[in-house]
């Protein structure tokens, strides 16, 4: 259960057409075609639009049952509906970065290598990286590695939806995002 949703919420016409509705604060709804509404959404300024809005970025891989960016099966066109962004990172780009920084064992990522055949030897009981934790030194040195390779990581995704659109759309709406005065926009 989510702890909180957004306040755009998806709807599909009879036609098959994506709408999205936002309620104003005097409780009438605004309702377009969903991207449009949302880039509305994203470079207003407005605080009824904005105060409860969430952009949901979702990353997937083809570890499981995904199957390829381009092949999706059910599960991956649930997910597409469900985030505003869904990302496919694809199988060379997680070869490229297990190669950077855990196989090649460069002294500048040596952290990062020792936490994740430390985490993963199978008689440890304390593990020092996954989603949830991470030891501090390696957590510094994924940083430098993510900001050092920015072009090349760049080529590592796939977008599944919206359609069309680029990361660097997706880095540009999240710059206008984070640029907004959003403490007089939440007063």
């Amino acid at each position: 259960m989510a702890k909180s949703i957004s306040s755009l919420h998806k709807f599909r016409l009879a036609s098959g057409e994506l709408f999205g509705i936002i309620i104003n604060d005097d409780h009438t709804i605004k309702s377009d075609l969903y991207i449009k509404l949302l880039n509305e959404i994203i470079n207003s300024d407005e605080p009824y639009l904005l105060k409860n809005f969430i952009l949901t970025v979702g990353v997937v891989s083809n570890h499981g049952n995904w199957f390829s960016a381009e092949d999706h099966n059910k599960e991956l066109k649930v997910l597409a509906q469900s985030y505003d962004w869904l990302i496919f990172l694809t199988d060379q780009g997680i070869t490229s970065f297990l190669n950077d920084v855990i196989l090649n064992q460069v002294n500048e990522y040596k952290a990062i290598n020792n936490a994740f055949l430390t985490s993963y030897k199978s008689d440890n009981k304390h593990t020092q990286f996954t989603k949830v934790k991470m030891n501090s030194e390696s957590d510094d040195q994924l940083i430098e590695y993510f900001k050092s390779n920015k072009s090349k990581i760049r080529n590592w995704f796939n977008i599944i939806s919206p359609q069309g659109k680029s990361i660097t759309e997706l880095r540009q709406e999240l710059k206008i995002l984070q640029n907004k005065k959003w403490r007089k926009i939440l007063k």
